[in-house]
């Protein structure tokens, strides 16, 4: 009778860590696709006569999605506290997946004119708006609900998933690409990824109705109606949420950098070939995929202050050795230099979820994560590539993204050496 008991824990623990994970892994999901047809849909949605201007406004209008994160953070945030978890990432997994499907169905710039990328712009800035309290309400669900000494491991299947949908959608894109022809593909074929996009929505929707029985927040004088609620956080806990934005601040530019930046730069700057350049950014997804678990379960272990040290001290110490590495001209050791910055990535992944939970109160835990997270993701997260090409292009220096990258770690740094260890505390 145990073992059954037993066995119904570990099915529902895995139903809520499937729930948590599966609307970031929608949200990364959009991003792949989206970046995979960027020429496609600039051709589609914009004028023709330029295709180097046609493609730079596709990912205007993908920066401009991040710019709406932070008000996505003040939407669902105040919704989580007031409410519960669940009804927020409902919102939210709806709100990402019924805008990718209509970009689906959307007609394009030949049979509507201006309309189209008017459309195309409100859809993706509705898709950035529910991002923006995706990830850290999410997070929220799972830290609140894992078993004690597991916080970590439980909180980690967010930011796991958001790599399983990036490596989803990249190969649900190949696939298309690899079955159908260029014309088929320009024409309609574009399309079937994004429509594939309701599928996962509909899981997630479903999904995040079974087995969450969640912390709802406790009734508390920090809690209150939206914007009050909103008011309150900002003056109050200001300090709390400039904290949880220094924190993050190596994480959004290490990400961007290495899987959007760098995979560019294997080809321009390094001499690789474009196919090489993907099989190794998608390797080395895979490996991240499967390096941010054992990363958390490492954090429940030995706690939530050395392996944030060991990410952010590592980082802002190898960052300029490993660009060194991966410029040498050996593939190997391109490779490697990849491989231990995903390590770092990693470890910081893998212990920040629960770390950030264990910072704030449960009352306005939401709107604190939602702010401070989605604050420092739309100024650097969307901005890093551009940055990184800017200093190069600047400076000369090939090398010279290491030291922005170097800057963010010692921000995050000064924040991690301030805490105290919490991974035995109870969550407040």
């Amino acid at each position: 009778m145990q073992s059954g008991v037993e066995g119904q824990s570990d099915s529902r623990s895995v139903r809520v860590l499937v729930a948590g994970a599966i609307g970031n892994a929608l949200e990364w999901y959009d991003f792949a696709i989206y970046g995979y047809f960027a020429t496609i849909l600039g051709k589609q949605f914009f004028p023709q006569d330029d295709p180097v201007a046609s493609l730079l406004s596709v990912f205007g209008i993908f920066a401009a999605g991040f710019l709406m994160r932070p008000l996505g953070g003040l939407l669902f945030g105040p919704i989580g506290d007031r409410f519960g978890r669940r009804l927020a990432l409902s919102l939210s997994v709806a709100c990402m997946a019924i805008p990718t499907f209509i970009v689906g169905l959307l007609p394009t710039a030949a049979s509507i004119g201006v309309a189209a990328p008017i459309a195309l712009v409100v859809l993706r800035l509705l898709q950035g708006l529910s991002v923006g309290g995706e990830y850290t309400s999410s997070m929220t669900l799972l830290v609140e609900q894992a078993p004690q000494g597991r916080r970590a491991f439980w909180g980690c299947w967010s930011v796991t998933g958001s790599v399983v949908g990036f490596v989803l959608g990249s190969s649900v894109s190949a696939m298309a690409a690899a079955l159908l022809s260029p014309d088929e593909l320009s024409s309609w074929g574009w399309r079937i990824p994004f429509l594939l996009g309701a599928v996962v929505g509909v899981a997630g929707v479903y999904l995040r109705g079974l087995g969450t029985t969640e912390l709802k927040p406790e009734s508390s004088g920090e809690a209150g109606a939206g914007f009050e609620l909103l008011g309150r956080v900002l003056r109050e806990h200001g300090n709390l949420v400039l904290r949880i934005s220094g924190l993050q601040a190596m994480a959004a530019v290490g990400f961007f950098l290495m899987f959007t930046y760098v995979t560019t730069a294997l080809t321009t700057e390094m001499n690789i070939p474009e196919a090489e350049a993907l099989a190794i950014n998608t390797g080395t997804l895979l490996f991240l995929m499967v390096a941010i678990p054992l990363a958390a379960i490492l954090s429940d272990r030995i706690g939530r202050r050395p392996v944030l040290l060991g990410a952010t001290l590592g980082t802002l110490l190898l960052a300029y050795p490993l660009f060194l590495m991966m410029h040498g001209g050996s593939i190997v050791l391109t490779i490697l230099g990849e491989l231990v910055f995903a390590v770092l990535i990693a470890l910081f992944y893998g212990a920040g979820a629960a770390t950030m939970a264990e910072m704030t109160p449960r009352a306005i835990r939401c709107t604190v994560l939602a702010l401070g997270y989605n604050l420092v993701y739309a100024i650097l997260g969307g901005t890093t590539p551009m940055i990184a090409a800017y200093l190069v292009q600047r400076t000369g220096d090939d090398l010279s993204p290491a030291y922005f990258l170097m800057s963010a770690a010692a921000v995050s740094l000064v924040v991690v050496g301030g805490l105290r260890e919490t991974s035995r505390s109870p969550l407040p």
